[in-house]
Order: C-alpha cells, then sequence, then structure tokens
C-alpha cells in the first residue's frame, strides 16, 4: 500500500522543508497528485527563507508524521546538509589539475617576468613554463632578427628540436638580457670626473639599474630577516643608505649581519625594475653580531641613541634603554655598481688586481704626484669639500711603515680651511630624528700620478677633544682632533673652534700611506 514515505524522505534530502517564509506546513508535507510533478522553490530562496522556529515546527510535525524521534530526524537533516555542501566543494576546478596543453596555451600567453614567477609555483609549472617553444617565441621578439632570412623553418624546428635541453632559449634570453643591460650601465659609467677620478653617472646608473640595497640579520636558529632601505641620499662621491624598523629582531638572538645588494634580473618593457619580479642578490660585506661592542666603536651619542660604527663604513644607532633604531651605510662610489650586482648571494665581487707600472728612471717614482679629493658632510649638509693636488712624499718622511704627505699645514695660514655650518651627524627613524654634535661622514678619494683612485673610502667619523689646550696662539679655542685607520693608510686631522666665527677650522691634514701599498702598486721597494 503506498503511503507516501519515499516521497517524503526525498523532499527532505533536496532540503524542500525549508520552503519560503509562511507557508504552512501542512501543504508541503501533502503528496503530490498526478496532475504535474512538484514545483521546488531555488536553492537561494530555500537556505536562509525559514527562521529558527519555523523549521522546528516542520520538523516536528515531519517526525510525528513519519513516526520517527525527533532528535534523529534532526541528525539526519545534519548529515543531508554536510553531504550537499561537500559535494559543492568538490565542484571546484584546481589549476594544477588541468593538463599539460591546456597550461602550456596558458603560459604562451605570458610575458617572461610572469613565466619566471609561474616557475616557482611547483616542479611541474618550472617544467612547463621553461617550454623551449614558449621562450623561443619571446626570445624572438625581445631580439628580432637583423636579416628577414635569417627566421625559417629550420629555426623553427631548432626550438622544438629533441637535443636541446629543457629552457635552452630561457637561459639564452635572460642571458642576452643581462649582457644588454649591463652593456648600457657601462656606457653611462664611462665618463670619469677629473676632480675625484671616479664616474660622473653614477646616480644614474644606480636608478637606471633599479639597483637597491638591502640587510640581512640572521639570527642562530640560521632564521634572516630581510630589511628593505627606507632612505637614500646622494653625495658627490658617495651614496648614504638608512634602514629602519619598527619591528627589528631581538637583539639578543642576532648572529650576524650582511649588506648586499639587489637588482632586477629583467626589466619591464617600460624600463622600469618589477618589484614583483626575480631579484639577483650581490654580497658586500658581512658582519660578526655576536658581541657588538668587541666588533663596534662607539663614536657618539645623544639623549635617544648611541651610534657603533663597523669596518667599511657601516653605522647602527642603538637604542640608550634596549634595541636598534635604524642602520646605516656610507657606500664609497668607486667600483660600487660592480661590487652591487657582480657578487653572489655567498661571495664578494672579487676586483682583478692591479699590474705594477715600473717605471726605472724616477728615483722617486710612487712618492709624488698624487691628488686628494675630500668631502665632509651629513644627510645632505655638506661642511667642506676641497680638491689638493701635487701632493709629494721626501725620503725621510718614510718612517714606521708609512709614507708622509702633508696637506694642510700648521705654518701655512692660507691652507687653513673652515667647515661650514654646524657639524653634526643627522639621523631619523620612523618615529624620531636628531642630531650627534661632532660627528660626520668623510668621504676620501685618493689618485696616483695617471689619475688612478689609489685609496677610496666614505667612513663616519667623530671629533675628539684634546686633553691639552692649543699651542696656536692666534686661535682661542679648544682643539679637537679626528683620525681614520685602515689596510691601505692613515688619516689625521686636527680642528679649531674659533668663538668669534662659531665654526670650525682646520689647521692640520696629514695623509699615510702603507710602504707595502705603495710597493705593491708601483712595484717599488720603499
Amino acid at each position: 500500500m503506498a503511503t507516501g514515505r519515499g516521497w517524503i524522505l526525498k523532499q527532505q534530502s533536496l532540503g524542500f522543508l525549508r520552503g519560503s517564509r509562511g507557508v504552512p506546513c501542512g501543504l508541503r508535507l501533502t503528496p503530490p497528485r498526478l496532475v504535474g510533478p512538484p514545483v521546488i522553490p531555488p536553492a537561494r530562496e530555500r537556505v536562509d527563507a525559514v527562521d529558527a522556529p519555523t523549521r522546528d515546527s516542520a520538523m516536528a510535525e515531519c517526525s510525528a508524521f513519519m513516526g520517527m524521534p525527533l532528535p534523529e530526524m534532526k541528525g539526519m537533516h545534519i548529515r543531508m546538509r554536510c553531504k550537499t555542501s561537500s559535494k559543492k566543494s568538490n565542484c571546484t576546478v584546481c589549476i594544477d589539475s588541468l593538463p599539460s596543453e591546456v597550461l602550456l596555451k596558458i603560459f604562451s600567453y605570458l610575458d617572461a617576468v610572469s613565466l619566471l614567477c609561474s616557475g616557482c609555483v611547483n616542479k611541474r609549472f618550472y617544467h612547463l613554463s621553461s617550454d623551449n617553444i614558449i621562450w623561443f617565441k619571446i626570445y624572438s621578439r625581445c631580439f628580432p632578427p637583423k636579416k628577414k632570412e635569417w627566421r625559417s623553418e629550420s629555426d623553427q624546428e631548432s626550438a622544438t628540436s629533441l637535443d636541446i635541453d629543457l629552457g635552452y632559449w630561457k637561459k639564452e634570453y635572460i642571458m642576452r638580457k643581462i649582457g644588454a643591460g649591463k652593456a648600457k650601465i657601462i656606457q653611462l659609467l664611462k665618463p670619469i670626473n677629473s676632480n675625484t677620478g671616479l664616474p660622473l653617472k653614477t646616480k644614474e646608473a644606480i636608478k637606471r639599474s633599479g639597483l637597491r640595497w638591502v640587510i640581512i640579520l640572521k639570527d642562530r636558529n640560521g632564521k634572516e630577516h630581510v630589511t628593505d632601505q627606507s632612505d637614500i641620499s646622494f653625495n658627490e662621491m658617495s651614496v648614504t643608505v638608512c634602514w629602519f624598523s619598527a619591528q627589528w629582531p631581538c637583539l639578543d638572538t642576532l648572529s650576524s649581519l650582511q649588506l648586499c645588494g639587489v637588482t632586477p634580473v629583467l626589466l619591464g618593457e617600460d624600463k622600469v625594475c618589477l618589484k614583483k619580479g626575480p631579484w639577483h642578490r650581490s654580497l658586500i660585506s658581512e658582519y660578526e653580531w655576536t658581541h657588538l661592542t668587541e666588533h663596534a666603536k662607539k663614536i657618539g651619542s645623544d639623549m635617544l641613541i648611541e651610534l657603533y660604527r663597523f669596518d667599511q663604513g657601516l653605522l647602527v644607532g642603538m637604542w640608550k634603554e634596549s634595541g636598534i633604531a635604524f642602520v646605516m651605510a656610507s657606500l664609497h662610489y668607486y667600483q660600487l655598481i660592480e661590487r652591487s650586482t657582480l657578487g653572489s648571494a655567498t661571495m664578494k665581487y672579487a676586483a682583478n688586481p692591479d699590474n705594477a707600472i715600473l717605471d726605472d728612471i724616477d728615483p722617486e717614482y710612487g712618492m709624488h704626484g698624487y691628488q686628494l679629493h675630500i668631502d665632509m658632510h651629513s644627510r645632505g649638509n655638506t661642511y667642506m669639500c676641497g680638491t689638493f693636488r701635487s701632493l709629494f712624499c721626501r725620503k725621510d718622511y718614510i718612517r714606521n711603515g708609512y709614507l708622509r704627505f702633508t696637506v694642510i699645514s700648521y705654518k701655512n695660514n692660507s691652507q687653513h680651511l673652515p667647515l661650514v655650518g654646524t657639524v653634526g651627524f643627522s639621523w631619523r627613524t620612523d618615529a624620531f630624528e636628531g642630531s650627534i654634535q661632532n660627528c660626520l661622514i668623510m668621504d676620501v678619494t685618493l689618485l696616483d700620478d695617471s689619475q688612478k683612485p689609489f685609496w677610496c673610502f666614505s667612513v663616519p667619523v667623530s671629533m675628539v677633544l684634546f686633553p691639552r689646550p692649543s699651542d696656536l696662539c692666534q686661535y682661542l679655542g679648544p682643539s679637537y682632533y679626528l683620525k681614520h685607520l685602515d689596510s691601505t693608510g692613515k688619516v689625521y686631522m686636527e680642528l679649531v673652534w674659533v668663538e668669534e666665527a662659531k665654526e670650525y677650522v682646520i689647521v692640520n691634514l696629514v695623509l699615510y700611506l702603507s710602504t707595502q701599498k705603495v710597493n705593491n702598486w708601483f712595484g717599488t721597494n720603499y
């Protein structure tokens, strides 16, 4: 005997009981007549149309009609809803499940940068995005043939030949693209400044190549914290890069700091670097962070921060309470592009050693004809900039392994130079800024007699007060000195504060060059 229970269960599985608001439940429980198929409301109207009381009453009536307990009825209703939702989620198509032919067709519409990014998804995408046919078309569009006859059927067949390894045309495109970019940068670096001996268009070359600098803080567990440059300022012989952040890693967990230059592997069609594209990293310098005070020298402080100087122009500002305030690097222009682009993520750029040019005629070869260009500045404020030519050293001035070159003498008042403006090292973070007195950045470029850079550096320095008063009677103010020492030589400078003019005056400047460096450079034996 037909009772209609099967029809009721079928309507329950289809969600028929969740009809539109206001429809009596008794009408929904009536079996269909043989007049026509039942009319089921749309799914979107059935989902949330009935509120909780109406739905519970419908459940109670259905439970009484079928002779099933109400808890079991609700459990069956919940299981059916979960089963329906799982079926809907399985209908989603994943792009990774597409056939290789379809993916290759999609990849054929992408540009070079998008293809390189797609290859980083997984191993399958890497192989598909390295297809020789796709990259051969990109290569042909970017580097068109010089003759029309160059593109023939044999070239098309060579792209699909089985003898060619996967990704051959991809490598060819990348290598030629990088070579073309380097050739343009080299052309910009050819004009030389006669005073500094450095390229005139270094700033333009940096912007054209998309070069940036990052610092990588490594903790003891090997985790890397990469911070992109926050501020940059260009000077005559150097560039000052600053990094500051509100979320520096804990100082106690850090082990080392790396300074790297990053450049985009490929430039966009409009010659603008793409931030989401692939980048190349070149290691410039690396510093140990385990014992900060042992590997760095404190050069100054104010009410908020303390300045610590590492080698090669790196400066770290530490909050007096705890933590890093900022990191700053002063990078000299000499071979800066090469050091920032031609190295690798783990190896520094190694320049070719200079071959010594021998001279048997001049008995004082390598002791004269030097030219010094010095610049003292801080965050766009230039305190002193000068060029000194025809520097020489006598043989009796060679002592303790150094050649002495006097640039500014005590005795010659006409050589004394003032520092313009209020001397101080300007710093800033995302929330604070300040200035530390008697600290600045000194850029030095020393050229040999052939106008070739012999000694180049850019470092933060501090002026230290002399413990004794000045012996110069014409200056009635306190005396200061600053010095810098590295493997090539030493710089020693003395200054006097003139109270009437409210400025510092350089009264003595001496260079000391290592005899080992001079002998290796000129092939001499001093």
